[in-house]
């Protein structure tokens, strides 16, 4: 399965399971997406790596439920932007 089939297919869940029967805005859905990884970051504080990857994959889901939400097309800007990566300079510049 793609990247953009799993989207839409996060997003009709969603849909189905009732989180979208009001408007979600996307700081609300970015917040989503935030809290997944604090309670990533909280599994592995705990060494729970069972539950860390079931956090991470929380976190996907989000995203891609935000992506089919918002018609991203993720798979296309993944592309462009490793593309754009590729060609920075090390570090980007950067010191640490």
């Amino acid at each position: 399965m793609r990247i953009n089939e799993l989207s839409l297919k996060a997003h009709r869940t969603a849909v189905n399971k009732g989180f979208y029967d009001r408007i979600r805005k996307i700081p609300e859905l970015l917040m989503l997406i935030v809290t997944e990884l604090g309670e990533a970051c909280e599994e592995d504080r705990k060494g729970n790596n069972d539950k860390f990857k079931e956090e991470i994959a929380d976190v996907y889901i989000r995203l891609g439920d935000m992506c089919g939400h918002l018609g991203i097309n993720i798979e296309e800007e993944i592309l462009r932007k490793m593309e754009i990566n590729k060609n920075r300079p090390y570090k980007h510049n950067k010191k640490y």
